[in-house]
């Protein structure tokens, strides 16, 4: 299947009370992406692979792509602090049946621009998939540099270096990286759609937002396609403050988690320990202010 752009969101994975992934739940959570209108799914830091085996992260991709059953793109993430095991786990996606791989830069040690080269280069020669580039300083390491992420895309080509640019300010760096690539560069915007406003007019071609909103931020994301500015805007001001309540990754997980389950998504909201964050009540409360406040702007609070 062709890598395509629009709503691709990062599948929460679901686990039992054995901290085992549920296959079961995992099934539901696709369908319910399809559902909601998305044009694909992906499996990446949300989805919590940096707590996966390298043995469970190719499980889980082979799941999620039967699960999708060719209903659109299935990116797969493959970012590791070993290159041997990121190639390894881009090979295997390849063979699964995966549109694309994504990969962050290692992050347990601050590395050089010529050594991300040579570790992003060498998982793009392991695959003849699209490697999508994911800076993710947003939540985990150090930005990268505009000029290495130039040099990948002349160096591999426009459709097979992608980028998922978060560091900040992630406007003007998006501007900056089509500058530098000549207005080649293929973006999506991660911010759980809350970026989307900005972005957009800069040339993204996609976003990888949580799977607890899809609804919202196909609404959002159409009416961005269809200039239609005024109900973008609502959009956007409804879906800001909910996203605006998970500034790390532990607490988007919770959240995301937390309103899944609230949809009648998932049945439980387990995540693998050690993590930092617990939903509480407070939040909750609003959280369900704001979900309410989102559904009635999209949907008008129907379900």
């Amino acid at each position: 299947m062709q890598m395509a752009g629009g709503v691709l969101p990062v599948l929460a994975t679901p686990f039992d009370r054995h901290s085992e992934i549920d296959r079961t739940q995992l099934e539901r959570l696709v369908d319910w992406q399809y559902e909601q209108g998305a044009d694909g799914v992906t499996i990446a830091m949300v989805s919590e692979i940096l707590r996966l085996s390298v043995s469970e992260r190719e499980s889980l991709a082979a799941a999620v792509v039967a699960a999708s059953a060719d209903r659109g793109s299935v990116v797969v993430s493959v970012g590791h602090e070993s290159t041997h095991l990121a190639t390894r786990l881009a090979k295997s996606a390849e063979t699964t049946g995966a549109t694309a791989i994504m990969a962050i830069p290692p992050i347990s040690v601050p590395l050089a621009d010529d050594q991300l080269l040579g570790y992003f280069s060498a998982i793009a020669d392991s695959t003849v998939l699209p490697l999508i580039v994911q800076d993710a300083s947003g939540y985990v390491g150090t930005p990268m540099s505009i000029s290495l992420q130039a040099r990948l895309l002349e160096d591999f080509g426009a459709e097979k270096i992608l980028f998922k640019p978060e560091a900040v300010p992630l406007g003007p760096r998006l501007t900056a990286l089509m500058d530098a690539t000549g207005q080649r560069a293929q973006a999506f915007e991660g911010s759980g759609g809350s970026a989307l406003i900005d972005t957009y007019p800069r040339g993204v071609v996609g976003t990888m937002p949580g799977s607890d909103l899809t609804w919202a931020v196909k609404a959002l994301w159409y009416a961005l396609e269809n200039k239609q500015v005024a109900r973008a805007d609502e959009i956007h001001s409804a879906l800001l403050p909910l996203v605006s309540l998970s500034p790390g990754l532990d607490t988007y997980i919770a959240v995301e988690k937390y309103l899944l389950h609230k949809q009648n998504v998932l049945e439980t909201q387990y995540v693998r320990e050690p993590a930092s964050y617990r939903i509480d009540e407070a939040t909750r409360i609003v959280a369900d202010r704001m979900f309410d406040q989102l559904n009635h702007v999209v949907r008008g609070g129907k379900k």
